[in-house]
């Protein structure tokens, strides 16, 4: 709206999509091959971060600051959501995001098997606590849910403590469930370290190799 607009935090957005703008039309003139450049998945992010504000803005010009502008709340709402695409843009210009993209990619195998661990495991130890533990503390009718996300809470060792098994053999179940989960999370995550590790070094020795060869150029 026109207030938010002159708020602070309102300009503050206002001169970052402004930059982000100039910066994609820019990078859009200098590039040579135009269709190439559409389809990269950086240049599609930084379109997706950029059109909400606009789209937004015209919302407002064209419906007014009344009842029609509430009514299209839940869009702006959505559209405003897709604003978490400008972290995605850092990864541009930050080794630490690249490294995560390219670690995530390289190991999807051990995530699916982290997954597969944590989804079987899950169908265990809830049929286990409904079958030992009728008196399991849930606080809701849906004990299958309630059961499941027990189980999660106690594998990760997070442990918010909405709910708890209150008899022995429940807490025996509890103790063996919180014990398994540290074993199969440490199994995958170990291979994701090393793969992290190796995904961070081979992207620096890249951007050193990189800076060397602009600082030969320009010596030239």
């Amino acid at each position: 709206t026109a207030e938010s607009v002159r708020e602070p935090s309102g300009i503050i957005e206002a001169i970052c999509i402004g930059w982000f703008t100039a910066e994609c039309i820019v990078r859009f003139i200098v590039s040579k091959n135009k269709c190439e450049f559409v389809r990269r998945p950086l240049n599609i992010i930084d379109l997706l971060a950029i059109t909400p504000y606009y789209i937004s803005v015209l919302m407002t010009v064209f419906t007014g600051e009344n009842s029609q502008l509430q009514r299209a709340g839940v869009t702006l709402r959505v559209l405003r959501m897709m604003r978490i695409f400008w972290v995605i843009k850092l990864a541009r210009h930050f080794i630490g995001l690249q490294t995560l993209g390219l670690t995530l990619k390289r190991c999807y195998r051990e995530m699916v098997m982290l997954l597969v661990f944590i989804c079987v495991a899950m169908a265990i130890f809830s049929a286990l606590s409904q079958l030992l533990e009728n008196g399991l503390d849930l606080g809701t009718k849906n004990k299958d849910y309630a059961t499941c996300w027990w189980v999660i809470i106690s594998m990760t060792t997070v442990g918010y403590g909405d709910m708890c098994p209150i008899t022995v053999p429940g807490r025996i179940l509890g103790g063996i469930c919180v014990v398994s989960g540290i074993v199969l999370l440490a199994l995958p995550i170990t291979f994701i370290y090393h793969s992290f590790v190796q995904c961070y070094h081979e992207l620096k020795f890249r951007s050193a190799r990189y800076s060397r060869s602009l600082s030969a150029e320009f010596l030239n």
